[in-house]
């Protein structure tokens, strides 16, 4: 049986290098075959000009340059965020956002079909893992909006990673992918310019700061003490706080970057003032930044969001203390685009906002 196309996006500079000599042709095209994937975003061989005949045939007899189909796209009511199904060759479905702010085009890309965390009100964790994603599936959520950006006269600016999955869950695979978008002489993307979340591997995360990549890192915390934590997040039974705060410390001493925290308000769970003055304690003298996000809504979870008034008085209690903190803009909720509403839109029911929750859909912060 002949082998399986690999994935033109899977590949890094130095691969591509040893792929010509291979096919007996100078060190120099690998760069032209970089530069037209990730500069001039040529979407199959025939495009490659650069290229000589030869050279273009191999690329399309040994590499598939799309494995993702775009099955489904919507777009929020005030157009500023836009979803995209994908359908995985096996099967699977994921999806990546697009959001449009005022200087910033930011994607919310996908490391994983589903995911292993289990997080409760979360539609990704109530759907469990499917499969990991590959290097190149990672990289072509990327260029797939990258083409769409450019033909509205745009381009991508930043990178949540974000989406469907723990990114650390499938660690090899997403710091490879991300490697070959932060590479300058490629699709350019500064390491600044990208954000990789979790909610708590503290090996992973101790990794990440020994490598000492620029890339933001977010903790995905939501509660400030183990007990809440554990019944909202079941993998926090294996990493406790304490531990979680130790290995943001070594980030921290490693990358001098600031790190974000992230908090889904739940209404009289996690909301309290007693939770804002346990966090205020947990992170004050930090280097750290709190971003509060009022829960949005799923199937699988009946918790509502914090009310405007108990969001500004969450946030009131952390800044009082030295903590900064923003209650973010909701953005795509109608579309379930929103933080922890990523299930595949196919596999999971349009959700409905509950009685009492005072909260727009999107456009507000506190």
């Amino acid at each position: 049986m002949a082998e399986a196309r690999r994935h033109v996006y899977a590949l890094t500079l130095d691969e591509w290098e040893a792929w010509v000599r291979q096919q007996g042709q100078p060190r120099y095209r690998a760069r032209q075959i970089w530069e037209g994937l990730y500069r001039h975003l040529w979407p199959r061989p025939e495009a490659f000009s650069t290229l000589p005949k030869g050279l273009r045939t191999a690329l399309a007899e040994q590499f598939v340059f799309q494995r993702l189909t775009p099955t489904h796209e919507q777009v929020s009511r005030d157009g500023e965020t836009h979803k995209t199904l994908f359908r995985l060759p096996d099967g699977p479905v994921v999806e990546t956002v697009r959001m449009r702010y005022v200087r910033r085009r930011t994607l919310c890309i996908s490391t994983q079909s589903g995911c292993a965390m289990g997080c409760v009100f979360c539609a990704t964790g109530q759907l469990g893992l499917l499969r990991n994603l590959q290097v190149g599936e990672i990289v072509e959520q990327v260029v797939y909006y990258a083409r769409w950006l450019r033909q509205q006269g745009e381009r991508v600016t930043n990178i949540v990673v974000m989406g469907m999955g723990e990114p650390f869950h499938n660690y090899e695979a997403t710091m490879r992918a991300l490697a070959i978008l932060n590479h300058p002489q490629g699709f350019g993307l500064g390491a600044r310019r990208i954000t990789v979340s979790t909610v708590g591997l503290v090996p992973r995360i101790r990794q990440f700061a020994r490598e000492g990549k620029q890339y933001n890192l977010a903790v995905s915390l939501h509660a400030a003490d183990d007990a809440l934590r554990a019944r909202l997040i079941p993998v926090a039974r294996r990493w406790p706080l304490q531990e979680i705060m130790d290995a943001v410390r070594e980030y921290i001493a490693a990358t001098h970057r600031r790190v974000t925290f992230e908090w889904a308000l739940i209404h009289e769970v996690n909301d309290t003032p007693e939770q804002a003055s346990k966090l205020a304690s947990l992170l004050r003298g930090l280097l750290a930044h709190v971003n509060l996000i009022p829960l949005n809504p799923t199937p699988g979870y009946a918790g509502r969001a914090s009310t405007r008034e108990r969001a500004r008085a969450f946030c009131a209690v952390l800044r009082a203390a030295g903590v900064p903190c923003t209650v973010r803009l909701r953005r795509g909720i109608d579309i379930q685009a929103g933080c922890g509403q990523l299930a595949g839109q196919a596999l999971a029911p349009r959700p409905r906002f509950l009685v009492g929750q005072t909260w727009p859909a999107q456009g507000e912060e506190a």
